[in-house]
């Protein structure tokens, strides 16, 4: 004979057990931290703003600019430039100043090897060297001590 429970009491083969705490649960799964290490990324469209850099490091990068002009042309100059005249504003000047004294030397060279054919050309290629070579030096040596650097000549055209 079978009985049926009371009403309003739990039936006994239910699982789990009505009156039961809840099974225990599975942990969560990993999670990759979020960037920068626990701080919570920008919302969308906001702008990210990189740190100014120490005046050492100032020094270091308006250094290169000028230096870099003489081994790599304008390209050392302009990359210094783009990538931290937002950071700092004696870099900026920096880049600047030696990316518009790089440009002007390519000119120059430019009309040195068009004028080749009338002997005046390797003049003029000569002079460009020469001033890279001499202001550039002149440039990294003011810079390196935290100097603003003016070439002697230069065409502005980055303002």
């Amino acid at each position: 004979m079978t009985t049926n429970p009371p009403e309003g009491t739990p039936d006994p083969g239910a699982y789990p057990p009505p009156d039961s705490p809840t099974p225990p649960q599975a942990p969560p799964a990993y999670q990759a931290p979020a960037p920068g290490y626990g701080q919570t990324p920008p919302a969308y469209g906001q702008p990210v703003y990189a740190a100014p850099l120490s005046p050492s490091d100032e020094r270091l990068w308006a250094t290169l600019a000028h230096v870099g002009g003489i081994v790599l042309g304008f390209i050392a100059p302009l990359v210094v430039w783009l990538v931290f005249r937002e950071r700092s504003g004696f870099v900026n000047d920096q880049a600047k100043e030696a990316l518009n004294f790089q440009i002007l030397i390519v000119i120059a060279y430019i009309v040195g090897g068009i004028l080749t054919v009338v002997l005046i050309g390797g003049l003029i290629l000569a002079l460009a060297w020469l001033a890279t070579i001499i202001f550039g030096v002149m440039g990294a040596v003011a810079a390196n001590k935290g100097e603003l650097y003016r070439y002697p000549f230069n065409w502005r055209i980055i303002k």
